[in-house]
C-alpha cells in the first residue's frame, strides 16, 4: 500500500510538472506577438550554431596538434604555415561558439522579460480578484515569498530549458556521433552508457531531493511569517515585554529551517561525489582506449587529446545538467505553488450577462438577507430594510450582530446566500463589480493608508483629479490646514499603513479620498469609534457634510454619532430586532433604549 502511494504520488508530481510547463509555454511562443517568435526563431539559430561550432573546436584541436607533431618529426614551412592556420581557426571557432552564445542571449532577453512582467501582472492581479474570505485567512509573508519564489521560478526555467537542456541533449548527440564516425562504436558506447548512468543517477537523488527541499521551503515561509507577523505587530510586542518570546517564537521556527537545510546540503554532497565518480570513471575509460590506441599506432596524438577535449567539453555540461536539473525541479515546485495560487477561483465573479450599475436616486433595498460566511454558523438570518434616495439609516447591535456583514454583502465581497440586495431596483448579483463598487464609497473604522505621500492617498479616490479638486476635498474632511502646516504639504509621506498620521489624522485622509470619489452611496463602518471625543466630534461634522445627498449607511458603535439619523435599525443575533428613529425608539423602551442608558452610565463614569 505503501508503494502504491508513493507511487500515485510521483506520478501526480510528473502530471503536474508536465501541467506547469504547459503553463509557461505560451510565454515562450505568445499568441499574436510576432516579434516575440522572430527573436525566439533567431536564438534558438545562434543557439544551434553555437553547438556546431562548439562541437568543431576539439577536432580543429586535434588537426593542430598533428600538424605540429609532424613539424616534431621533420620541420617544413609548409607544416608550420598549416599548424598556424589551424590554432588561428581554432581561436576563431573559440570566440564564434561564445559570439553565438551571447547574440542568443541578448536576441532572448526581451523575451524572457516580457514573459516575466506578464506573470507577474497576472498573478497580482488574480490575488486582487480574490475573495476578501482568502485575503483575511491568507497569511501575507508566506504569500509574498511564493509569488516571488514562482516568478524566479519562471525565469530559470524560460533560460535554461530553452538554452540549456536542449542545447546540451544536442551537444551530446553529435558527440556521440563524433566518436562512432572518427574512432568506433565501442568508444560511443562508453560515452553513452557514462551519461546515461549520470542522468539516470542524477534524476533519482534529485527526486529525493526535492522533497527536503520542499519542507525545507515549508519551514522557510513559517519563519518568514512569524518575522513578518511580529514586526507588523511592533507596538503590542512592546505593551506587553514580549521581545524575548517573539525571540524564541522566531528561532523556534528558524530551528526546523537550519535541520532541513542541514539536509539538503548533506544531499547535495552526496550527489556532487557520485556524479564526479561516474565522469572520471567514464574519462578515464576512454583514455585509456585512446592511449592503447596510440600505443597501437592506429591513432595519433591529436586523436588522443581530441579525445580528452571532447570529454572535458561534455563533462562541463553534464556537471552542469546536474544543477540545472535540481534547480528545474525546484523551480516547478515552486512554480506550481504559484499556479495553485492562480487557479485558486474567485469566490465571487461578474455574471456572464452582468451589465454596469446605473445609480439614479441611491435606493438601497435588503430583501429578506440570509447570510453565513460558514453553512453551520448562519450570520444574517432574514434582514429587510429599504434606504431611501438621500435618507441616512443606522445599523446599531451588540457585536457579532452582523452590522459589518451587511455592509460587506452591499459592496459584494461576498454573494448572499438567500434574499437579494438590490440598488435601484437592480440586484447587485447582476452588474460588473467595477461599477458597484465605484457607485460606493467607504470610510472604515481603521482607515489604511498606503506607503506614499498625503496627495497620492487622497488622489486615490479619483486617479485623474486635479491638484484643486484634491485641495477641496481636504478642506471639506478639514484636513487642509494641517497638511498645509508640515514641511512637505501635500509630499510628506505617512509610512507603512499610515502610522506617522494619528487615528484623526488617518481618518480625515480617508474622508477626503471619499469625498474626491463623490460616490452617491456611503457606507461608514465605525468611522469614529476608535478615535478621542474632541477628534470625533470634528470627523462626525466632516461625515454629515459628506452624506448630504447622498444614501447613507452607517455602522454605530456609539449610538450618540447616529441620533440624527432618519432610520435607525437594532440588529440582535442576525435579525432586526427593532427600528425607528432615535426619540420613537427611546419611548419604546426596549433593546435600543437599553443599550442608550447603557452607554450614559458609561460615559458619566468616565466623565467622573
Amino acid at each position: 500500500m505503501a508503494a502504491t502511494d508513493v507511487g500515485n504520488e510521483a506520478l501526480a508530481e510528473r502530471r503536474s510538472g508536465w501541467r506547469t510547463l504547459r503553463r509557461v509555454a505560451p510565454y515562450l511562443w505568445p499568441p499574436g506577438e510576432g516579434w516575440a517568435k522572430r527573436r525566439v526563431v533567431v536564438a534558438l539559430a545562434a543557439l544551434v550554431l553555437a553547438k556546431l561550432v562548439g562541437v568543431a573546436v576539439p577536432y580543429l584541436f586535434k588537426l593542430a596538434v598533428d600538424a605540429l607533431s609532424g613539424i616534431a618529426e621533420g620541420p617544413g614551412y609548409l607544416l608550420g604555415l598549416g599548424a598556424i592556420g589551424i590554432t588561428v581557426a581554432y581561436g576563431v571557432a573559440r570566440l564564434l561558439n561564445v559570439g553565438f552564445q551571447q547574440l542568443r542571449d541578448a536576441v532572448f532577453s526581451r523575451v524572457g522579460q516580457r514573459a516575466l512582467r506578464r506573470m507577474a501582472l497576472e498573478t497580482f492581479a488574480h490575488i486582487h480578484r480574490l475573495s476578501l474570505r482568502f485575503h483575511i485567512t491568507r497569511r501575507t509573508g508566506a504569500l509574498s515569498r511564493v509569488i516571488e519564489r514562482g516568478v524566479k521560478g519562471v525565469d530559470f526555467l524560460l533560460r535554461f530549458m530553452l538554452f540549456s537542456v536542449g542545447p546540451l541533449i544536442l551537444e551530446l548527440l553529435m558527440t556521440a556521433a563524433l566518436f562512432w564516425i572518427l574512432f568506433d562504436v565501442w568508444y560511443m558506447l562508453v560515452v553513452t552508457v557514462t551519461i546515461w548512468l549520470y542522468v539516470w543517477f542524477t534524476f533519482r537523488v534529485t527526486e529525493w531531493r526535492v522533497k527536503i527541499r520542499k519542507e525545507m521551503n515549508d519551514q522557510d515561509q513559517d519563519a518568514n511569517q512569524k518575522a513578518i507577523d511580529s514586526l507588523l505587530n511592533f507596538e503590542t510586542v512592546k505593551y506587553f515585554g514580549a521581545e524575548e518570546r517573539e525571540g524564541a517564537r522566531y528561532d523556534a521556527a528558524m530551528a526546523g529551517y537550519e535541520r532541513a537545510a542541514n539536509r539538503t546540503n548533506y544531499s547535495l554532497a552526496f550527489l556532487n561525489f557520485g556524479q564526479a565518480f561516474l565522469i572520471t570513471l567514464g574519462l578515464v575509460i576512454v583514455m585509456v582506449m585512446a592511449a592503447a590506441g596510440v600505443a597501437r599506432g592506429t591513432l595519433t596524438v591529436g586523436d588522443f587529446v581530441m579525445v580528452n577535449a571532447y570529454m572535458i567539453q561534455i563533462t562541463l555540461p553534464l556537471n552542469f545538467l546536474g544543477t540545472v536539473y535540481r534547480e528545474i525541479r525546484q523551480a516547478l515546485v515552486d512554480m506550481r505553488e504559484m499556479f495553485d495560487l492562480l487557479e485558486q477561483p474567485a469566490e465571487v465573479t461578474d455574471a456572464p450577462d452582468a451589465r454596469p450599475l446605473v445609480v439614479r436616486s441611491g435606493e438601497v433595498v435588503f430583501d429578506d438577507v440570509r447570510f453565513g460566511y460558514e453553512a453551520a454558523r448562519p450570520i444574517l438570518k432574514g434582514v429587510s430594510f429599504r434606504a431611501g434616495p438621500g435618507q441616512h439609516i443606522a445599523l446599531v447591535g451588540p457585536s457579532g450582530a452582523g452590522k459589518s456583514t451587511i455592509g460587506r454583502l452591499l459592496f459584494r465581497f461576498y454573494d448572499v446566500t438567500g434574499g437579494a440586495i438590490r440598488i435601484d431596483g437592480q440586484d447587485i448579483r447582476g452588474v460588473t463589480q467595477e461599477s458597484l463598487h465605484a457607485a460606493i464609497g467607504v470610510v472604515p473604522q481603521d482607515t489604511v493608508l498606503f506607503n506614499d505621500t498625503i496627495l497620492y492617498n487622497i488622489a486615490y479616490g479619483r486617479p485623474e483629479a486635479s491638484r484643486a479638486e484634491i485641495e477641496a476635498a481636504a478642506r471639506a474632511a478639514r484636513i487642509h490646514d494641517f497638511v498645509a502646516a508640515l514641511r512637505e504639504g501635500y509630499e510628506t509621506r505617512v509610512g507603512e499603513r499610515g502610522l506617522k498620521l494619528s487615528g484623526g489624522e488617518k481618518q480625515r485622509v480617508g474622508i477626503a479620498r471619499t469625498l474626491l470619489k463623490n460616490p452617491p452611496i456611503l457606507l461608514l463602518d465605525e468611522a469614529t469609534s476608535a478615535l478621542d471625543t474632541e477628534t470625533e466630534r470634528d470627523i462626525q461634522e466632516a461625515l454629515r457634510r459628506m452624506g448630504e445627498g447622498r444614501t447613507v449607511l452607517t455602522i454605530a458603535h456609539r449610538l450618540s454619532t447616529i441620533a440624527d439619523a432618519d432610520l435607525i435599525l437594532v440588529l440582535e443575533d442576525g435579525r432586526v430586532v427593532e427600528r425607528g428613529t432615535h426619540e420613537a425608539l427611546i419611548a419604546r423602551g426596549g433593546r435600543y433604549a437599553e443599550l442608550w442608558q447603557l452607554q450614559e452610565r458609561e460615559d458619566a463614569g468616565k466623565a467622573a
